[in-house]
């Protein structure tokens, strides 16, 4: 052997031994003296200052949190993040690292933890990973910046925070430590912490503002003398007056068939026409049901390429021919589309922004993945395109046959449609109905389809659109259109079946208690939106069942 090659063979392993050293990680200086005086702590303030202008003025020791105020917290470390994730894996590189592992925050009340969330690895970014020892974080804002800083705040909020600074003055803490997802979850030491006294807003709901109302709709339903817990639905409705639970407009509660409870909140009332989104496309799937119940349609399995010549759409592939109506219900089509990704090609935003929706959704490439497993997947194309199927197979259009098959024999007499580009009714959503029109249609569903006499919808139809079509999780399921899970309400478990959308604005339906929930909400795109919706039903509503 040459030396020549002796010596490449010795750079070479030279190399790889270095490749396999975890990398020394620089990050940026202690340079600012409030840095220094506040090493390893978090600071509150309730305005965005540079940290080379930041004193220790500037530094909160009380808040009162409002809707219409700040609050951020700014982090000095004494080294930067992927410094202390080198700690718990001192054989992992930097890049591993920084994928795998990222900070978790602890909420502490009067010193109980409230909450405690490890914030997902993307959030932060890399580079701030390797360097950053100072930063700032809004947790609530007026302008609410798209931070997860303001995310995490509403997570904590909505687990338990504001039941505990509800009323009284009280410590708030928060602490920061590093963790790694390895095999098991490993927690470093503590990072920074920092404690700020927490005044609650004065008490200026009056009696009247939580008092149990009047129901409103004694004229379309009759009345329930079923007994309630008065003490809880009023401690509910303060909480919503008092902007505990934020943007709820009304709680309508239909048991064995009588109206139960009828509430409003925040200028809403009987006559509102409330914006459900996503609920509309429940609505899709009755019409669905009752399509082919008139012989419009033969079943739910009927295929993509008995309405369309696919061909002539953008990304052919002979497996769209093969899509079922079912899988457009149960959102398990191989289309590559998803609402839960920004960057998915047939997210619903990129949909709305097309000049034909329907032609945006055939003209979607497939998902390989989703066409072997049949993966459930968000999908709001998938409804746009059942309506338009509905729309050309129904005669006379399917906005008629919707007003005298569904809402006039229900009694709807007011409500809005909103409309496709090519002016077919939207049934991705947006129809506006009043509270009780909304519990009519829920108790639809618990009457197996029969309203006033008349079967609107088969009893089959109504088991299979409320069923676990599909499996989500253990403990929630999706049928026809409809989601599904098991609720827990005190000591006891409770199936659910109910419509959905963006908000919290919901459509519960119990059939073991002959129970309907309707909870309408303008909480559009807030994390808290659907959390509150079921607190108030599990914690209030269900409790007060007498």
């Amino acid at each position: 052997m040459s030396k020549y090659m002796l010596v490449g063979m010795l750079m070479n392993m030279l190399i790889s031994l270095m490749a396999q050293q975890p990398v020394s990680i620089k990050h940026d200086s202690i340079i600012y003296t409030i840095h220094k005086n506040h090493l390893r702590s978090i600071v509150f303030m309730d305005r965005i200052i540079g940290v080379e202008q930041f004193k220790e003025n500037d530094i909160l020791q009380s808040v009162q949190i409002e809707d219409q105020g700040n609050l951020y917290i700014r982090v000095f470390m004494e080294h930067s993040l992927t410094h202390y994730l080198q700690s718990l894996a001192p054989e992992w590189e930097a890049d591993l690292l920084t994928e795998k592992g990222n900070f978790q925050f602890a909420f502490l009340v009067d010193g109980k933890n409230i909450y405690t969330e490890n914030l997902h690895p993307g959030a932060f970014g890399k580079e701030n990973k390797n360097l950053r020892t100072v930063f700032r974080v809004p947790l609530y804002s007026i302008q609410k910046e798209d931070s997860w800083g303001r995310f995490l705040w509403q997570r904590f909020w909505m687990s338990g925070g504001q039941d505990v600074l509800y009323e009284g003055d009280h410590e708030l803490k928060i602490q920061i430590r590093p963790y790694l997802q390895k095999e098991v979850l490993i927690v470093g030491e503590l990072i920074a912490e920092g404690s700020i006294r927490v005044v609650s807003n004065p008490n200026t709901i009056k009696p009247g503002d939580f008092k149990l109302q009047h129901p409103a709709s004694a004229d379309e339903w009759t009345l329930s003398s079923a007994g309630m817990d008065v003490s809880l639905i009023e401690q509910m409705n303060k909480r919503i007056n008092s902007a505990v639970f934020k943007d709820i407009t009304s709680v309508v509660v239909i048991r064995e068939g009588k109206l139960w409870l009828e509430e409003y909140f925040n200028g809403s009332d009987k006559a509102t026409l409330h914006d459900t989104r996503s609920v509309g496309k429940s609505f899709v799937s009755a019409l669905m049901g009752m399509a082919i119940k008139d012989g419009y349609l033969s079943h739910e399995e009927e295929t993509l390429d008995h309405f369309y010549d696919l061909e002539k759409y953008q990304n052919y592939h002979p497996a769209k021919n093969n899509i079922t109506l079912k899988s457009l219900l149960t959102m398990t089509s191989p289309f590559d589309g998803t609402d839960l990704d920004d960057e998915s090609p047939g997210h619903e935003n990129k949909m709305y922004q097309s000049t034909d929706w329907v032609r945006f959704v055939l003209g979607l490439p497939l998902d390989n993945d989703k066409s072997k497993a049949s993966r459930w997947d968000y999908f709001t194309g998938g409804a746009v395109v059942l309506g338009d199927i509905l729309h050309q197979t129904i005669p006379g259009g399917l906005e008629i046959y919707a007003g005298q098959n569904l809402l006039n024999p229900l009694g709807f007499t007011d409500f809005q449609w909103e409309y496709t580009p090519q002016k077919v009714v939207n049934t991705a959503g947006g129809l506006r109905l009043r509270s009780v029109d909304l519990a009519k249609f829920g108790q639809l569903y618990l009457n197996k389809g029969s309203w006033n006499g008349k079967q609107l919808l088969s009893p089959e139809w109504c088991t299979k659109s409320l069923a676990r079509q599909v499996e989500i999780s253990k403990n929630e399921g999706y049928g026809y259109l409809f989601w599904n899970k098991v609720m827990e309400s005190g000591n006891h478990q409770y199936n659910v079946s109910y419509a959905s959308g963006n908000g919290g604005n919901k459509i519960y339906i119990f059939n073991d208690l002959s129970l309907v929930v309707v909870i309408t909400s303008k909480a559009y795109d807030q994390v808290y939106g659907h959390v509150q919706s079921d607190r108030l039903l599990a914690e209030y509503i269900l409790k007060a069942l007498q």
